[in-house]
């Protein structure tokens, strides 16, 4: 299956980020992609307000994303925010959601583990998801993962076990010393972990567009990449927009597992 993924920058306005999957999406079309994978924050970049633009996954904004991948004929995955809870901790608060959509598929995911880190507290904002998503799509099994959640191994090998030869890891990553780096080597160790492709699909970096960024938000560093159940980097760009193509084989999966049976192999403590 070749799959594509579209490091875009995005911002405050639904529509100009709507026309950014549009753009990207004709554009995987147009190289052979079956499935385009979209940043976190798709729908507006952190840094703004998220309460005022939250919306279900059936409503106008996720409509027409579906509406793309239908004329298309493929999968988009992209970053929105859906409404909290209406009573309790989910009160004035939103879910920081990925859609999947495209032939056969219909999919949300809501991020369970929540960036309160590096002085920025997504938990203000945001009611986390309560547990793995996965679904099925050109013969092979994707799990879904939001940014944060590349530090807990755990939801990665969830999906693994529930059937994931793919896990799709959509972000905006924060920036500072060190961050690039730890995004490199989470993204090998979780495809280790779980013996799945990781297809780390993150905003790019605003500074490549002279782009000034205020405050804590996380807003992107780039370097996008895919990486093989055996921990290879098989591409990746630096932190310009761009679109990246990769060929999935479900048989280099097989042959991870057999060679590297972590997931076989796992105790419970």
């Amino acid at each position: 299956m070749r799959v594509a993924l579209a490091q875009i920058i995005t911002g405050r306005e639904l529509g100009k980020n709507l026309a950014l999957v549009e753009e990207y999406a004709h554009k995987a079309k147009a190289g052979g992609a079956e499935m385009v994978v979209f940043p976190e924050a798709t729908m507006r970049a952190f840094g703004n307000s998220l309460l005022d633009i939250a919306e279900p996954v059936d409503g106008p904004w996720a409509s027409q994303v579906r509406g793309i991948a239908e004329s298309l004929g493929l999968v988009i995955v992209a970053g929105m925010f859906t409404p909290g809870s209406p009573s309790g901790s989910g009160r004035g608060k939103v879910r920081n959601t990925l859609l999947a959509t495209g032939p056969g598929v219909d999919a949300s995911y809501d991020k369970v583990h929540l960036f309160d880190a590096f002085g920025f507290l997504e938990s203000d904002t945001v009611e986390p998801g309560t547990g793995p998503v996965t679904f099925d799509a050109g013969g092979l099994t994707f799990g879904l993962a939001t940014c944060y959640d590349i530090r807990f191994p755990a939801l990665f090998t969830a999906n693994a076990e529930r059937g994931a030869e793919v896990n799709i890891l959509c972000a905006s990553w924060g920036s500072g010393p060190g961050k690039v780096e730890q995004w490199q080597l989470l993204s090998r160790a979780r495809a280790l972990d779980s013996t799945t492709y990781v297809l780390a699909s993150g905003q790019g970096d605003p500074a490549v567009q002279g782009i000034e960024t205020k405050g804590s938000a996380p807003t992107g560093v780039g370097h996008s990449a895919v990486v093989s159940p055996f921990g290879e980097v098989l591409a990746e760009l630096d932190g310009a927009p761009d679109l990246l193509f990769a060929d999935l084989d479900a048989a280099v999966v097989k042959e991870a597992r057999q060679k590297l049976p972590v997931l076989a192999n796992r105790r419970e403590f």
